[in-house]
């Protein structure tokens, strides 16, 4: 039976793992001026950034899941699925915001 600090815990960090996929989304949309750069960088990075905070956060949350396969499935796919839909479509594109000349 899992304890109601356990559960807590772990909608802390599929929030923390929603937020770091929508920022690092985000900034790599906003660096590479590529058509499909950031989609791949997000898509090769951000599980690997997702993963390691998943073991770090194992430190504090009991386990809660049996194979590695669903942790894997609810602490990096979902907040990828998540973050990546958060930052499509309810932040503006990078291309809206007037950014005043550098130099």
């Amino acid at each position: 039976m899992a304890s109601l600090l356990a559960l807590a815990l772990t909608v802390v960090v599929l929030a923390v793992n929603t937020l770091l996929t929508a920022v690092l989304a985000r900034f790599f949309r906003i660096r590479l001026d590529t058509q499909w750069g950031w989609v791949v960088y997000t898509l090769v990075i951000t599980p690997v950034v997702l993963t390691v905070t998943t073991i770090l956060s194992g430190i504090v949350i009991p386990p809660l899941f049996d194979s590695a396969v669903l942790l894997l499935a609810v602490f990096v796919g979902l907040p990828l699925a998540l973050g990546f839909t958060i930052d499509l479509l309810y932040v503006p594109p990078p291309e809206e915001y007037d950014l005043p000349e550098t130099g």
